[in-house]
Order: structure tokens, then sequence, then C-alpha cells
């Protein structure tokens, strides 16, 4: 298993695991229509952002990504404070449950400690609450998502 920084070129196959890592959870089709854009990984996004992909056998099996927010922004109902945000982890629908997120969380709590990053906030998907719980994330509140009667999960994550 090989972690490593993404590159602009990997922006369609994150794209790809994105797309198929949330279909996994079987959502139904309409709402991949209005995540599009936030599960649409750029060239831009990657070289804007901290995004790590890992390898397995010279396969790309997930990522993950961590935005900076320069400023508060504000959705319909929740401010998202200024700071450093937990965006995605994706792994590959053949692969979950195989410790490949729980690899990769571990390497970002090590970048976090050589970056001196002391916290990181999630919105997090209803699937994966629990994976926040057992890393020892606090769980704050629901929070509305984009998507009538949906929630998600907001976390602070104390890295150190």
């Amino acid at each position: 298993m090989i972690i490593h920084s993404a590159t602009s070129k990997d922006s369609g196959l994150l794209t790809e695991i994105s797309f198929s890592s949330k279909k996994y959870w079987g959502y139904p089709p309409g709402y991949f229509e209005i995540w599009k854009d936030e599960l649409t990984i750029t060239g831009e996004y990657i070289d804007q952002n901290f995004v790590q992909l890992v390898e397995s056998k010279g396969q790309v099996v997930g990522y993950y990504s961590v935005v900076s927010l320069e400023e508060d922004h504000q959705l319909t109902n929740f401010t998202m404070r200024k700071g450093l945000w937990l965006e995605h982890v994706f792994i590959r629908p053949e692969f979950i449950g195989q410790g490949f997120g729980k690899r990769l969380m571990q390497h970002l709590l090590d970048v976090s400690m050589d970056r001196q990053w002391k916290e990181l906030k999630i919105l997090a998907d209803p699937h994966s609450t629990g994976f926040y719980k057992r890393l020892g994330a606090k769980y704050i509140k629901e929070i509305q998502s984009n998507i009538s009667g949906r929630t998600v999960s907001y976390f602070e994550w104390e890295m150190f």
C-alpha cells in the first residue's frame, strides 16, 4: 500500500472513485445530479487542495482531501467556519472494509502532526458516521444537507 499526493492528471480517476463509492450506498439516482459538482474532482481542485491517494498493487483504490477555508462559508442553515475541513474520503466499492480508509486516516494523522494541523472539521455522510466515531472524531450535531429531509453529521477531529 502506497499513499502519495494526487496530481491534476488524476482528476478523472478520482471523480470516478467519488461517484462509484457514493453509489455503493444505494442512493437514488436523482441525488447524483445534486451531488454532481461536489463529487467531480477537477485538476484545479487537486492543485488547490491537499489530496492524497492510496494505491494497492499498482491500482488507485481511494483518496482523501483536506481543504482550507480562509473565511467562514454560509450554507443554507450552517456556517462552515474558516479552518481545515476533511472534505472527501472515498474508497472503491470493491475495497471498502479492507482497511484502506483507516490507513488513509492514519496517514492524515501523521501529516497533521508534521504540518501542525490541530483540528479538522468534517461534514460526514450518514454511512460514514461510525467510521469517524471510531477514529475519535467528536460528534457535534446533525446538519440539514442539500437534499430535503436528509442530514449529515458534523464532527470535529482533534489531531493531537
